[in-house]
Order: structure tokens, then sequence, then C-alpha cells
């Protein structure tokens, strides 16, 4: 149900407002978007961009890449590989969130981490206005794009499975919201946990979506627009992150 309500968003929104697409690509995968938008110009001094493959970090770290599939608020794939990157520094804090998560008997999963713009602009174009809070404005940019934002849930470590929060990845409601009182009082216990676990290693909520989290150092990176398949593979090999007690 939740895939059938949100999976035909573009459709209706092109038909109904008359926007004016054209096609774009992301590692091959055509894309519509509005014309009249283009990826911000900025000024400053900006850190060189080191976008790492999380699971190279830390290979017990799970993906569920739902851009890479149809089951997503688009209805189709935005993405052709099933890969998650984020800005070194944020990647290792995110590694030590998941081990310390796992001395609580869960690991993390992520959904979404590094994002190019233009996917950030068509989750725009598609999104009704009035939903518009769930998405980032493409003239700012995502933090997505800076490669300094992560979509992430929880894993049981004794059965493998995704625990259920108070709602679905990329859910536009109040379910979705990071002080929600709804739900169960387990579903609020495993998402305050995700949420401490997070805080602790440098991240912030959003408070629409319980599951995006925001790195600190967020300002120090551009808003890029770089396929996955174009991304440069770590000089020297890939680090490892430890724990904080």
């Amino acid at each position: 149900m939740w895939k059938q309500r949100y999976g035909r968003i573009g459709r209706s929104v092109a038909l109904t407002v008359g926007v004016v697409l054209t096609v774009g690509v992301v590692g091959g995968v055509a894309l519509a978007q509005e014309t009249s938008h283009r990826m911000p110009v900025e000024s400053g001094i900006f850190r060189p961009s080191e976008l790492v493959e999380i699971i190279r970090l830390d290979p017990t770290i799970r993906l569920d890449i739902r851009y890479a599939t149809a089951n997503n608020f688009v209805g189709r794939p935005v993405y052709d590989e099933a890969r998650a990157f984020l800005q070194r520094p944020a990647a290792e804090a995110l590694v030590q969130a998941h081990r310390w998560l796992k001395r609580q008997g869960y690991g993390i999963v992520v959904f979404d981490g590094y994002r190019p713009w233009r996917v950030t602009k068509l989750f725009w174009d598609v999104t009704p206005p009035d939903k518009r809070d769930y998405v980032a404005d493409p003239a700012k940019g995502s933090l997505h794009n800076r490669g300094c934002a992560v979509d992430v849930s929880l894993y049981d470590l004794r059965t493998g499975e995704i625990v259920t929060m108070p709602s679905e990845y990329d859910e536009m409601s109040e379910r979705a919201h990071a002080d929600y009182a709804g739900g169960t009082a387990e579903q609020r216990r495993l998402r305050d946990l995700l949420r401490t676990a997070m805080e602790r290693f440098g991240f912030t909520v959003h408070r629409y979506e319980w599951w995006h989290f925001d790195y600190k150092d967020w300002r120090l990176y551009r808003v890029q627009d770089i396929p996955f398949t174009e991304i440069p593979a770590p000089v020297g090999g890939a680090s490892s992150a430890s724990p904080r007690p």
C-alpha cells in the first residue's frame, strides 16, 4: 500500500502542473528533470571530497539501497548500483555508531548515503508541494549531495531482521517525525536508541525523518553531482574506525 500510495507521484505531478521535462542520467538511469533548476554555485573554502564506500570500512554494516529498486516513493530505480558512500569522517563516525550499537544487540542498515544532486532534483520535481518538507530544495542542495547525510535503521543481530520503527522508510507522514509519540513503546525505544547512537558520534537527526542523520562537518563539503561509477577509489585503501568507549 505504501509503495502504491507514493509510487505514481511523479507522473501525477507532471500531468497536474504541466512541468517541462528533460532527461538526465545517474549512473546510466534516465531521470526526468525540470529545466528551470540548476545545481547551486557555491563560494568559499571547502575540504576536498573524499567519498568512501561505507561497507569497505566495516562489512558488517548492512545495505538496503531502496533507490536502486522500485521499492521507493518514486516507484522506480534512480540508482543503477546498490552502493552507499559518505565523506570519510562521516563514514568513520557511522562505523563507530554501528560498533556501539552492536553492544546493545543491533547493527546499522543503510538505506542511502551520498546522493548525486540530479537525484535530489528529481525527488523535488515528483513530490507534491504539500509534501516538500520531506525532500530537499535542489536550489540549495541536500546534505546527501555533500556526502554528509545518511539514511539508516537498525537490524537485530540475533535474527538478522530489520527492526520495525514507527513508520516506514521515506514515509511522508507524521509517523516519520523524530518526536512522533505514536506507535508502540518498542518501536519508539528502537527509534530513540538509533538516535542516541548517531548523536553520540556527531550526527543530528532530521526532525521530519527518524532515519535521516546529518554529520556535523557538512558545511565543509560542496554539493556534488558525480555518479557512483565516477567516484575515485580511496588512496592507500580504507582505514578502520575505532569505537569510542
